[in-house]
C-alpha cells in the first residue's frame, strides 16, 4: 500500500480500526487465481488475529491459500469536493479527492470446522453488532443447525499496512472547509476522524 508519511497510521490507530471495523474483504490467493468474500470480524488483541465465519458452501475455504491471506479493513470514508476548501478561492488550484481510513492486514489463515469454535465467534460478532438480540434469543435446534452452516476462518496477523487519508495534506482552513462540508452532508463518522487527525 502507497502511504505517504502524512497519512501514516499510529499502532493506536491500527488497534482502534481492527476493534471497530464493519465487513472487512478476506482475500486469498490459490492455484486457481485470487478468491475474494466480503466477511464481518472480529478481533481478539490477545491471539492478534481477526476471526470469522463463511458459508459452508463458499469454497474458499476449501481452496488452500497460497502465501499470506489478506483482509482489507476499512473505517468511514467519503467524496471530498475541493468547493469546500478556501484556497479555492484564492487560486482555484485544487481537485476532488476522497479521504478514507483502510488496513491492509496480513496473516496465515486458518479454517476451523468446530461447532465450539464457530459458537464462540458468532456470540463474539452478535455482541459487537448487536444491542437488541443474542444468539440464545433463538432455539437452541436452530441455532445448532445455522452453525452446521457455517465454517470459522482465522487469520493470525504477522503485518498490517494503514492508511488514514483524511486532509492532512491541506492547510488548515481548508481542513475547517473539509469538515464542515462532511458535516453538513451527514457524513459525522468521517468529519470526526479529519478533526481528531488534523495535524
Amino acid at each position: 500500500m502507497y502511504v505517504p508519511q502524512h497519512f501514516a497510521a499510529t499502532a493506536d490507530d491500527v488497534r482502534e480500526l481492527l476493534a471497530n471495523h464493519g465487513a472487512a474483504d478476506l482475500v486469498t490467493s490459490t492455484a486457481d487465481g485470487l478468491v475474494a468474500t466480503l466477511l464481518p470480524f472480529v478481533y481478539d488483541p490477545d491471539r492478534h488475529a481477526l476471526l470469522g465465519h463463511v458459508a459452508r458452501n463458499n469454497d474458499q475455504w476449501q481452496r488452500p491459500a497460497l502465501g499470506e491471506a489478506l483482509v482489507i479493513v476499512r473505517g468511514p470514508d467519503a467524496h471530498v469536493s475541493p468547493a469546500w476548501y478556501a484556497s479555492k478561492a484564492e487560486h482555484g488550484r485544487v481537485v476532488p479527492t476522497w479521504n478514507y481510513i483502510t488496513a491492509h492486514v496480513y496473516g496465515t489463515l486458518t479454517v476451523h470446522d468446530s461447532p465450539e469454535w464457530v459458537e464462540d465467534v458468532v456470540r463474539r460478532l452478535t455482541a459487537r453488532h448487536e444491542s437488541t438480540w443474542t444468539v440464545d434469543d433463538a432455539p437452541p435446534a436452530f441455532v445448532t443447525g445455522q452453525l452446521r452452516a457455517i465454517v470459522g476462518v482465522e487469520v493470525a496477523i504477522s503485518r498490517v499496512e494503514a492508511k488514514l487519508k483524511l486532509s492532512q495534506n491541506r492547510p488548515a482552513a481548508d481542513i475547517d472547509g473539509v469538515v464542515a462540508g462532511l458535516r453538513e452532508r451527514g457524513d459525522s463518522a468521517i468529519a470526526d476522524a479529519v478533526e481528531r487527525h488534523r495535524p
